[in-house]
């Protein structure tokens, strides 16, 4: 099974959440998109624990079955089509996860998600 994690996700596998370490320890392949990474960095900065939060975020990254995965042009199409989905629905979602789900589209990926605002994409496969 290939994954792509959201923010939540990360947080629980940190927070030692029964359900998400089953799914990160059955993973192939867990994909954290750009703007998770985004998100993370910046919530550490407005915390007390930034070094420690980043040192362990570091090492989550250099595990050999994680990889940190970026938008490239193709991944605009994706983003666009599903943003004018989602427009047309009149059902916008927070544009990161828009982001998020483009990426999972565009890779084949599972999104492993706690927000429930992806069904309103039911092309994307979630876990």
């Amino acid at each position: 099974m290939r994954i792509l994690i959201d923010t939540n996700r990360y947080h629980d596998f940190c927070d030692n959440v029964a359900e998400a370490l089953k799914v990160f320890q059955r993973a192939e392949r867990i994909a954290v998109p750009f703007v998770v990474l985004a998100e993370l960095r910046a919530g550490f900065m407005a915390g007390s624990r930034s070094t420690e939060n980043e040192r362990v975020l570091s090492s989550f990254l250099n595990r050999p079955r994680v990889l940190a995965l970026f938008a490239d042009e193709q991944t605009t199409f994706h983003y666009a089509r599903l943003f004018f989905q989602l427009r047309s629905q009149g059902t916008m979602i927070p544009v990161h996860d828009i982001w998020v789900a483009a990426l999972a589209v565009q890779h084949s990926l599972l999104l492993f998600s706690r927000d429930s605002h992806f069904q309103h994409l039911p092309q994307i496969p979630r876990l």
